[in-house]
């Protein structure tokens, strides 16, 4: 309860800031302490209740789907160029991609979408059939999740916009914030502090104990 009353307090601090022409990302950093990510990376996906923005998603399917950009086994071609492929990667949040054709994704995309990490998972990203049942119900799931995939101590992700409730936004902050606990080695303790903030805003501090 007590996380909650300060996040409230929060927000209410970063609302009386200069109004932007634009709707703020509100940005949730959590920074760590006392325990190595090299020994332990953290890699997961997180499904929030509230979604923050539509993400722009393609998908590496046999056949074309009106539902996602697709691109098909025909067009693999033109990413071996290199240019192509790092465009690619740059105009898409998120890609999926069907299991029987993993194995070429891996090898034409691997290296650009591997670095960058856009790989399609299996924890979410790779389908049997391309149906539109399926195609529809993965796209909501990619809208609500958040990835974190961390390398340094201190995380940042878009947890919200300016424009959504108090509430929604601390209801998404809370679910990050308590699959976050249960990963970590020693829960609470391996987490030093939170901070939210807007785009244009400094960073509010939210100290935890």
């Amino acid at each position: 309860m007590e996380l909650k009353n300060q996040l409230k307090k929060s927000l209410e601090e970063l609302r009386k800031s200069k109004e932007r022409k634009f709707d703020q990302t509100v940005d949730l950093i959590v920074n760590l302490q006392k325990f190595d990510l090299k020994k332990t990376p953290l890699n997961l996906f997180i499904s929030v209740p509230f979604k923050v923005k539509d993400k722009k998603i393609a998908g590496f399917l046999e056949t074309k789907n009106e539902n996602v950009e697709t691109i098909t086994l025909d067009e693999f071609k033109r990413y071996s160029d290199k240019k192509e492929l790092k465009k690619l990667v740059k105009k898409f949040d998120f890609f999926i991609a069907q299991a029987s054709l993993m194995p070429k994704v891996a090898t034409t995309f691997g290296r650009v979408l591997g670095p960058a990490g856009k790989m399609p998972s299996p924890q979410l990203g790779i389908v049997m059939n391309a149906e539109d049942k399926v195609i529809n119900e993965l796209k909501e799931k990619v809208n609500n999740s958040i990835k974190i995939r961390a390398k340094e101590a201190s995380i940042k992700l878009p947890i919200g916009k300016q424009s959504m409730k108090d509430e929604e936004i601390i209801e998404n902050i809370m679910v990050v914030y308590n699959a976050l606990v249960k990963v970590l080695p020693r829960d609470k303790e391996n987490i030093k502090n939170i901070e939210i903030k807007f785009t244009m805003t400094k960073p509010q501090k939210i100290k935890l104990r």
